[in-house]
């Protein structure tokens, strides 16, 4: 490959490594965006599209994406407002992946046990920017200044031992599961926010003759992200149910209503939440269904 090979084409960046990674990956499959990526090689062509993939650590892509160096990427919220960069890239659609909290977390057998009690204290973090502007509002409400507000400090990695090392009194860390902090002997106290996986654009992009590309990818990932919410839901139900049927399952818009052989039933398909499905099936055996069959979507446009 050499630079004259991405001329013209859409560069579109993936986290590398971490918990974003392999779905990411999946996301491309469903959107039919295929590639083969050279072992060691962080840039590779797209086989069927104008676009190649630039596979970089979460943290630097809302930079790239920000300044017009990549067109297009996959990151967390909470990269996007870490690196300051949430005046420069449009979160374009929220990929519900990738889900977990920028939590305070303190020793459960300490004696700070809110957020209250820490501020003035030693905090460490791998992100300064989210704690910082956090506790500067917990220290100004409490009229900490000087000397007395709360010590931010950075660390890399491992923010979860600080405290039993006594590095620090608190910590600000990710946490999804939770189950690394409490085998560290931690529990929250504070919440700074919520986040997840985003794709992003440039606010003001350097190449305008992309945008239909972009729209393209941002609709066929928008559709693999719905695919995974939903189900198809299809089954027979008495024509005197039909009612008591469409209330259970309306479907986005409306539910197909299929006429049987056999004039006192019809037949019923519905898109359904994948996460209500059993809900449903149980309520449609209530009020008379039978034959409920459940289909899982690849893919769709809703």
């Amino acid at each position: 490959m050499n630079i004259g090979s991405l001329d013209g084409r859409l560069l579109f960046a993936i986290p590398k490594k971490g918990r974003l990674h392999e779905k990411c990956l999946s996301i491309l499959a469903g959107s039919d965006i295929l590639f083969r990526r050279h072992h060691r090689l962080d840039v590779c062509l797209v086989l069927n599209h104008p676009i190649a993939l630039v596979f970089l650590p979460a943290a630097d892509i809302p930079s790239f994406v920000g300044k017009g160096n990549v067109d297009l990427g996959i990151t967390g919220h909470d990269v996007i407002l870490e690196a300051k960069m949430q005046d420069h890239v449009t979160e374009v659609l929220r990929l519900g992946f990738g889900k977990c909290a920028l939590q305070v977390q303190v020793p459960e057998s300490g004696s700070i046990q809110t957020i209250d009690d820490l501020a003035g204290k030693r905090v460490v973090t791998s992100f300064e920017v989210l704690a910082g502007q956090y506790f500067d509002e917990i220290d100004a409400r409490l009229g900490l200044s000087g000397d007395q507000k709360t010590r931010i400090e950075y660390v890399g990695g491992s923010v979860e031992a600080a405290c039993a090392l006594g590095l620090a009194d608190g910590i600000v860390d990710l946490v999804e599961s939770g189950d690394t902090m409490r085998a560290a002997g931690l529990h929250a106290i504070g919440t700074v926010l919520n986040s997840e996986a985003v794709l992003i654009k440039s606010t003001v992009p350097k190449h305008t003759h992309l945008t239909p590309l972009i729209d393209l990818i941002t609709s066929r990932v928008a559709g693999v992200i719905a695919a995974g919410k939903y189900v198809i839901c299809q089954y027979n139900i008495p024509r005197v149910q039909l009612p008591a049927a469409t209330a259970i399952t309306p479907g986005r818009r409306a539910p197909t209503i299929s006429p049987l052989e056999e004039e006192a039933w019809v037949a019923i398909s519905s898109m359904v939440e994948k996460g209500a499905i059993a809900t449903i099936m149980d309520k449609l055996v209530s009020i008379g269904a039978e034959d409920i069959m459940i289909f899982n979507l690849d893919n769709c446009r809703v």
